[in-house]
């Protein structure tokens, strides 16, 4: 599972790290800095008998303090006993690098489900990576009258999120061909990363309006929404604003998931609950419909740390799987999007008896 990463680049990031926490926690590569952390009231024992450096100590207490300060779980946490806990376990570090498998355990410990550490080496491979050719990122014309675009994950660079809404902007045009009366949007296979670009490539077939949030654990609520196709947090444009309209507004959407979808792919699935004219089909997601704030540590490091919970257009939230309306197993044997793709079938098939598509029943093969 690709962990969260929901921010639109480092400009944003860092523009985004002076206001509130909130919309840092929008999800994202990475702020590109590592946070001011007020001093904690607990801290870190200064016990010599702990046997850590100085610089271990100072370390360690700065990502403790961004987990009790930021958590989505933090009122759920007993934070003395697990300063403690990390105390013993930690016992002996003389430097950042002694110090990661504390970390990890300590973040596992929250109990979020989403939250996650890499070391440097971690780092430059998953967050700093340049892909411009993207597989499973398709759109097409199915010859019944529908629109399928199918989005796959996305993480790495800023190069890496344009090269995708230019893929996946031309894959809708394509699937719009024809005028699409009603459209699949296939989440199957994403597996996460950054929710912006994909909100980018979606927007037209969303349509304009608000499209859900994130909520912290202090009830502090940010918008996602949808203005002339293009995405928005709180008002702010999430990247690229030259999206192009579909030929018909407001259509029927049938939203495929499965065990596979995850993190943003979850946040995209979100976006299209409670939205009128829509339907899932498939199998449960993963289950972690939540956002990270990511935080490079100063030796290269990244910390993404849970802070917010997704929440849909009508307010409701989400923190674990998302299940289908209509439950349909995916066929491992099948080929997804072909003649013995169930889920496909099943999604068309109600496509079919929504208004302006009844008159465009057709063949059902892809």
């Amino acid at each position: 599972m690709v962990h969260a990463a929901r921010r639109y680049g480092e400009r944003w990031g860092e523009r985004m790290a002076r206001k509130r926490l909130l919309r840092l926690a929008a999800l994202g590569v990475a702020v590109g800095v590592l946070l001011p952390v007020a001093g904690s009231a607990s801290g870190l024992s200064q016990d010599p008998d702990d046997g850590m450096s100085p610089g271990a100590r100072t370390y360690l207490t700065k990502v403790l303090d961004l987990m009790e300060q930021h958590s989505v779980m933090r009122h759920r946490v007993d934070w003395a006993l697990l300063r403690r806990r990390v105390v013993e376990q930690a016992h002996g570090a003389r430097t950042a690098a002694d110090t990661y498998g504390v970390i990890a355990w300590a973040l596992n410990s929250l109990g979020d489900g989403h939250s996650f550490f890499l070391n440097p080496q971690q780092s430059g491979e998953r967050l700093g990576a340049t892909t411009l050719v993207f597989e499973g990122l398709t759109g097409r014309a199915l010859d019944d009258g529908l629109g399928y675009v199918s989005l796959p994950q996305v993480q790495g660079t800023q190069q890496t999120y344009d090269a995708y809404v230019r893929q996946g902007r031309a894959a809708v045009a394509t699937a719009d061909g024809a005028g699409a009366c009603g459209w699949i949007v296939d989440l199957r296979d994403n597996r996460g990363g950054n929710m912006w670009p994909m909100l980018a490539v979606l927007g037209p077939v969303l349509g304009d309006g608000p499209a859900g949030g994130f909520m912290d654990a202090d009830g502090n609520r940010s918008t996602w929404s949808i203005q002339h196709g293009n995405a928005y947090l709180d008002g702010e444009p999430m990247g690229r604003t030259d999206s192009q309209p579909i030929a018909r507004s407001a259509p029927p959407v049938a939203v495929l998931i499965s065990h596979r979808t995850g993190s943003s792919g979850e946040a995209v699935a979100v976006a299209f609950r409670g939205r009128a004219g829509t339907r899932f089909f498939g199998e449960p997601t993963y289950g972690v419909p939540t956002g990270n704030m990511v935080v490079h540590l100063s030796d290269g490091a990244t910390l993404g740390l849970t802070t917010v919970d997704d929440v849909d257009r009508a307010g409701r939230t989400y923190n674990g799987r998302i299940r289908p309306d209509e439950e349909v197993d995916n066929d491992p044997a099948a080929a997804v999007g072909g003649d013995r793709d169930r889920v496909l079938a099943a999604a068309q098939a109600w496509l079919h008896q929504q208004p302006g598509c009844q008159r465009s029943r057709g063949s059902q093969a892809g």
